[in-house]
């Protein structure tokens, strides 16, 4: 594979609430609806929820895709680190692979910081540039939503999720 054909990124969103609920929603494979606007419904293919899960999600009509199969490769809960690789789909997400690390703000224990990187192979016809724009534009959107959903929940306003 010629690296000329990958690109990459890394996205980075503070959250004002505590770690471990920012955690608690990102964690969960098996529930990425939650968060993520673009997820319709998602059921395990294998798996439950833990490191080797399978998922299918399928996906709103919004988007060039109606479904993505997605391996969850690494859950590290000490270290709050996710790996989620797709491994199949109808979409042109190929060789993606993602890791998304959450910590506690420097400046204020109350903070969060969630930072997402990616790589995946530039389909043919693109260029970086556009594969980029798509894949941030995705990435950001879960993560803005994360932020919203878990900032509810620390002001009460969202009880359950």
């Amino acid at each position: 594979m010629k690296t000329s054909h990958v690109c990459g990124s890394t996205l980075v969103q503070t959250i004002n609430a505590p770690l471990p609920l920012v955690w608690s929603v990102l964690r969960r494979f098996d529930n990425p609806k939650t968060y993520k606007q673009f997820v319709r419904t998602c059921a395990l293919r294998s798996g439950d929820g833990g490191e080797g899960s399978v998922r299918e999600v399928t996906l709103v009509s919004d988007l060039p895709a109606s479904f993505s199969l997605e391996r969850l490769d690494e859950l590290d809960d000490e270290s709050h680190v996710m790996v989620i690789s797709i491994i199949g789909g109808d979409h042109r997400l190929i060789n993606y692979r993602s890791e998304t690390t959450a910590f506690v703000a420097v400046e204020e224990e109350e903070k969060t910081v969630v930072v997402e990187s990616y790589v995946v192979d530039v389909p043919e016809g693109n260029t970086k540039e556009e594969t980029m724009l798509f894949a941030d534009t995705i990435v950001g959107c879960n993560l803005r939503s994360l932020a919203k959903l878990s900032e509810k929940m620390v002001h009460g306003s969202l009880l359950e999720f």
